[in-house]
């Protein structure tokens, strides 16, 4: 039986740089949200994605993007297995790197 994935196309910059979207595909598991896919992608692939979070538990609302073209909070939306989800930062706030924005 073969595993479950899931994959994320997370959009990435820096202030006045130009963006480019990054595809990373996952192992999915039930419950997994796309805060902690994110995590994952940080531990096992890419350490220097930068993503602010902190409760992990939608009480905080640190981890705010644009998922599928919808504001929304990572911790609160599931991921999907056999999709791909696509995350970009906040389009209002000032962009500080990748899915991190200046918090209000």
């Amino acid at each position: 039986m073969s595993e479950q994935t899931t994959t994320l196309a997370i959009t990435r910059a820096v202030p006045g740089g130009e963006a480019r979207v990054e595809e990373h595909t996952i192992p999915y598991h039930d419950g997994l949200t796309l805060l902690d896919a994110i995590i994952w992608i940080r531990r096992h692939q890419d350490p220097s994605l930068a993503v602010r979070f902190s409760c992990k538990a939608n009480a905080c609302k640190e981890c705010s993007a644009t998922i599928d073209g919808k504001p929304g909070f990572l911790c609160a939306q599931r991921a999907v297995p056999e999709a791909t989800t696509r995350i970009e930062p906040l389009k209002k706030p000032r962009l500080i790197r990748d899915l991190v924005t200046e918090l209000y």
